[in-house]
């Protein structure tokens, strides 16, 4: 059954750093009374771009994609969770609840924070693509059984996205985000 932990310790951390995928979500307030826009769930891949950087407190690279929701959501209010789901043999679903904020390429804390992922990653460099480290402060570490999730086996890790910006150029890959990262679908401000 489930259970709430006061941090994350060294069990835990090797959990996370077991899954090949986890999930974002986020939501934004819109009205004064807190009702709010679309609700976003991201799925998130790539194992060298997780890192639990102490008990309470986890980033992960946020890559060039279609949308910047979480971005936006973040800098509108900050809410965030993070949920790591096994697909082996153990049944477990973990859960981050959490406050996060967005570092820009740009941000003086930038060279520390991307010193936490791995550079060498079978490529031999940090990941073309990213346009952000998310940072999360943790307030509520709790798990779950994950007996309804199904037992599957990860045949490969989709490089596409990487595949993708590696193709593109510095300039191309900023075109392409003031295009496509300004805004939410919300119209609220995302990547700018």
């Amino acid at each position: 059954m489930g259970k709430v932990y006061a941090e994350l310790d060294e069990r835990l951390s090797n959990f996370i750093s077991r899954q090949p995928v986890f999930f974002v979500a986020t939501a934004p307030c819109l009205t004064a009374g807190g009702d709010g826009g679309r609700v976003n769930v991201s799925p998130k891949g790539y194992r060298d771009t997780f890192a639990v950087l102490g008990p309470r407190k986890v980033a992960y690279v946020d890559l060039t994609g279609s949308g910047a929701e979480t971005a936006a959501h973040l800098r509108q209010n900050g809410q965030i969770t993070i949920m790591f789901c096994s697909f082996g043999k153990q049944a477990k679903i973990l859960r981050l609840y959490g406050r996060g904020r967005v570092v820009l390429p740009s941000d003086t804390t930038w060279p520390e924070l991307a010193r936490s992922f791995p550079a060498d990653n079978g490529r031999g460099a940090q990941r073309t693509g990213r346009r952000a480290i998310i940072v999360v402060d943790v307030d509520h570490i709790a798990d779950s059984c994950g007996y309804g999730v199904p037992v599957m086996e990860l045949s490969a890790e989709r490089d596409l996205l990487t595949e993708w910006a590696d193709l593109k150029s510095a300039g191309e890959l900023d075109a392409y985000r003031a295009e496509k990262n300004t805004l939410s679908i919300d119209g609220l401000p995302a990547l700018s």
